[in-house]
């Protein structure tokens, strides 16, 4: 069974972010998403192992500074409750490689919206831009629609 704690980071270069367009798994609940890059936390991780990792392992990157920005609880249906340590960073080095779980590209900002993407991640990226202090945002989807947040 899957962890129920999650990363996801939006890393920014020349005003894009590097974003993952999830094409490649069949059963993927993320499956023609665009989102930033991260995933479920392995046995013994911290946030910030979980982070680094996910980062190395889908981008190639190596990240060597970052932001916690918030913490996003997913409740979906009647699947388990998902919790996201969201992060940000600009600081990394290191080649762009491919990604078994999608095609990487570096989208500009404001073109995030004309893409495929979950209503919630919309929430929580103008909360980054508008460089919002640590939030706690609760997302509730019923049929992959959203259909109540709240933030804290």
């Amino acid at each position: 069974m899957k962890s129920p704690l999650t990363t996801l980071c939006y890393i920014e270069k020349d005003g894009c972010y590097l974003l993952l367009h999830r094409i490649s798994k069949k059963n993927d609940i993320n499956r023609d998403k665009w989102i930033g890059v991260g995933g479920h936390f392995e046995s013994g991780e911290s946030p910030e192992d979980c982070l680094l990792r996910e980062v190395k392992e889908e981008t190639g990157l190596v990240l060597h500074s970052f932001r916690l920005r918030g913490i996003v609880t997913f409740l979906s249906d009647d699947d388990p409750a998902e919790y996201m340590f969201l992060y940000t960073s600009s600081d990394f080095s290191g080649e762009l490689a491919q990604c078994d779980e999608g095609q990487l590209e570096w989208v500009k900002k404001g073109d995030f919206r004309n893409l495929e993407h979950w209503e919630g991640d919309l929430i929580f990226l103008d909360l980054i831009e508008k460089n919002a202090p640590f939030f706690s945002l609760k997302l509730v989807y019923r049929n992959k629609k959203l259909i109540s947040w709240t933030m804290f």
